[in-house]
């Protein structure tokens, strides 16, 4: 007997869901910041078994949209609620239901099983943590709930059995060999945004897109050239830096973490161009990359 199934990870921003997707998959797929709005798309990271294949899905977080990029990303996080085979709904030991009820109500009326991951329970003591299992299970009465440290790996082997047992006999649904179901370049602008977010203040780190330009490998190199995406002038003097040196900072961190990924020597060029209010718009956005309703 074969199973597999979609296991969509859910929830506020800045719980963890990037860094429990990581641990589970066992591979750095999502980028992890401590920056709220890291994941702005959907990334699928997979996990192969002789008898199964678990297709995990890390979403941004729910949040209540400003402009038409967040409601992109919104609606990334109520897609995963359509076609999840397992729920996994991420809180961490601070977050309450309020901030998006609407979506927990969503997550409440859906059939697939569920599971509420409480996360950071190395952050509490036992009696705190007994309280906030309590408070989850009258908020999502019908979930399993699982106390977690997913940055400290601990507990996830009762969660992967769990999800193991929930997934329905099914035919894999991507190649044994698959990790993700995103192509190399993704990678490559995630990797350059995670940058950009650690190095970066402000609202500079969300008025940025990354869009790589050309990707060329061989045995030994690849070679990329990206853009850099900004929507004012200011901006775009600030990603660039004094004599250059924050670009510089950016490009260099961003090639270590893309040779680790690649396992291969990377060159990497990269370039800053202004796009006025591209958040805002929907020729723009769908260029990126985003889906709009």
């Amino acid at each position: 007997m074969h199973k597999a199934g979609f296991v969509n990870i859910v929830g506020n921003p800045n719980v963890g869901k990037s860094t429990l997707m990581n641990a589970l998959v066992g591979e750095r797929i999502s980028i992890i910041t401590s920056k709220a709005q890291t994941t702005r798309h959907r990334i699928m990271g997979i996990v192969n078994g002789e008898d199964f294949q678990i297709v995990y899905s890390d979403t941004p977080g729910v949040l209540k949209p400003n402009y038409r990029l967040q409601e992109s990303m919104l609606s990334f996080s109520k897609s995963a609620l359509a076609d999840a085979d397992v729920l996994l709904y991420v809180a961490d030991v601070f977050d309450s239901s309020e901030k998006n009820a609407d979506y927990v109500e969503m997550v409440n009326q859906h059939t697939a099983p569920l599971i509420l991951v409480l996360n950071k329970i190395d952050l509490i003591d036992q009696e705190r943590l007994e309280e906030k299992v309590d408070y989850w299970k009258q908020m999502l009465p019908r979930a399993e709930i699982l106390p977690v440290s997913a940055l400290n790996k601990f507990n996830l082997e009762p969660l992967l059995r769990r999800i193991k047992e929930l997934l329905p006999e099914s035919p894999a649904f991507f190649d044994k060999e698959a990790l993700t179901d995103k192509p190399a370049r993704f990678f490559v602008t995630e990797i350059i945004r995670e940058k950009i977010l650690m190095n970066y203040e402000k609202e500079i780190p969300y008025s940025v897109e990354v869009v790589v330009e050309s990707f060329t490998e061989d045995d030994r190199l690849i070679k990329i050239a990206a853009v850099i995406y900004v929507e004012r002038d200011s901006q775009k003097g600030i990603i660039i830096g004094h004599g250059g040196k924050s670009l510089k900072k950016v490009g260099t961190e961003a090639r270590i973490d893309m040779e680790t990924f690649f396992e291969k020597k990377v060159f990497l060029e990269l370039f800053v161009k202004v796009e006025k209010d591209w958040r805002s718009k929907d020729i723009k956005l769908k260029g990126f990359g985003y889906n709009l309703e």
